[in-house]
């Protein structure tokens, strides 16, 4: 039997060259600052399980495996091709030891996600940069690959997102994920009573603009309370890259 052909696609260089990464020659999502804030932020530890849930072609996991050369990665990505691309991408960056790549819908019922592999209570870290919009709520693009990474399909995709989030990670384990910054009521909805010492930081593109992202990170069962972070200004006055973001592209922690 013939192998199956490899996805067009075409490599970028991340982290300063460190990490090359191929994506969707066109077409289908490519990872970008969203992806290189999650990882940054991520704060993973030596021996963790570090999930990336919605990994796309593994931009985040495979950054943080990087960063972090005794931590375990789990790659769930529901499309083939970008699960493809995220297995060469493993192996092309001499990351596939530590890396496993689980095909999988996030928002199917728990005993199809057990029987794609996603267990209960077995994840130190997730880092998730779920689909932005719920049905109705944006243009679908008419490419199905990228309509899937953008938007939810169902109803309610969010909040079966954040459960399947909550059942992955242990107690007293890590999540955190990067969202619209007008989706952060739903998101602290989704996350109350599964998640808490909540903290929030937004993410501005400039220092006089309004957040348009936002950083939302927990504990699964924790009491803490809920915290408001200093903001995090993409670029200055110059149109640039702030230092500190700079720094992250680059392959610095936040």
């Amino acid at each position: 039997m013939n192998p199956a052909p490899e996805p067009d696609s075409r490599p970028d260089h991340w982290l300063g060259g460190r990490l090359v990464l191929r994506q969707p020659a066109r077409g289908g999502h490519r990872a970008g600052t969203d992806a290189v804030l999650l990882a940054a932020t991520a704060g993973a530890r030596a021996g963790e399980t570090v999930c990336d849930l919605g990994a796309g072609t593994g931009a985040v996991g495979l950054a943080v495996a990087l960063a972090c050369p005794e931590a375990r990665v789990m790659l769930v990505e529901r499309d083939g091709e970008a699960a493809a691309l995220a297995r060469i991408n493993a192996e092309a960056n001499g990351l596939a030891a530590r890396v496993r790549v689980v095909e999988a819908d996030v928002t199917a019922p728990g005993r199809e996600r057990r029987a794609a592999g996603l267990l209960p209570d077995t994840v130190d870290l997730l880092l998730t940069n779920p689909p932005f919009f719920e049905p109705g709520r944006h243009r679908a693009s008419p490419v199905a690959a990228k309509a899937s990474a953008h938007g939810f399909s169902e109803p309610g995709g969010l909040e079966a997102w954040l459960r399947t989030c909550a059942d992955l990670v242990r107690p007293g384990g890590r999540m955190v994920m990067i969202h619209r910054a007008d989706a952060l009521p739903a998101c602290l909805d989704a996350m109350a009573g599964r998640f808490g010492g909540l903290s929030v930081t937004p993410v501005q593109p400039r220092a006089d603009a309004a957040a348009n992202r936002v950083l939302v990170a927990g504990v699964r069962g924790s009491r803490a309370p809920f915290s408001l972070l200093p903001a995090l200004v993409l670029h200055g006055s110059d149109g640039r890259f702030t230092p500190g973001v700079e720094a992250m592209h680059r392959g610095g922690a936040a």
